[in-house]
């Protein structure tokens, strides 16, 4: 329970509002992603920075084929990030991740994780905090795609996602959360 409290903890640890869309990893810019989507005017109504940073953290760790949530690498994953795309603004976000090692602080298995009680927890964290909740889904997104090979951020992909790791979840109970994720089929539009 620690561990899910401190992810909680570093979910603030990023602000900013990023457009609503789909964005194609391979061919989004590290300019285009400081610039648009860290930097984005506040008006614009669509998924924030913390959010996003929280797919793309998922997407690194299920891409690097790794299988735990690093509840305080939030900031490291998101500061070495930028520092990436600042360093390199033409490469694309996909060759900018390959070179971003997420910390491995406060792992968290999700393959010791059952679904049940994810599932308890996050419904707990629904009823007092919805957009962490919202968040800590959205880093799961993200490593699904990752971990399928996908490479594509539909930001109103999340609603699809969440339904059908519920009902994995929903079928085995004591499955883990990892072979739920493992699961799930990621739509072709996500390659």
């Amino acid at each position: 329970m620690k561990t899910f409290a401190a992810l909680l903890l570093c979910l603030f640890c990023l602000s900013g509002v990023a457009h609503a869309g789909v964005f194609n990893l391979a061919t989004l810019t590290c300019d285009s992603y400081e610039n648009q989507i860290l930097n984005a005017a506040p008006n614009d109504k669509s998924e924030d920075a913390v959010n996003f940073t929280m797919w793309l953290f998922g997407f690194a760790v299920g891409h690097a084929g790794d299988h735990s949530i690093y509840s305080k690498g939030l900031q490291s994953f998101g500061n070495a990030l930028d520092v990436e795309c600042k360093s390199r603004p033409p490469a694309n976000l996909l060759e900018a991740l390959a070179a971003v090692n997420p910390a491995n602080e406060s792992p968290m298995d999700l393959k010791e994780l059952n679904c049940k009680t994810f599932e308890a927890r996050n419904a707990e964290l629904a009823k007092t905090d919805v957009q962490s909740a919202r968040t800590i889904r959205m880093w799961l997104f993200g490593f699904s795609v990752g971990k399928a090979g996908g490479k594509v951020f539909d930001t109103e992909g999340l609603d699809e996602f969440d339904k059908a790791l519920t009902k994995q979840c929903g079928l085995h109970e004591q499955r883990s959360l990892f072979d739920a994720l493992s699961a799930i089929r990621i739509s072709k539009k996500y390659r």
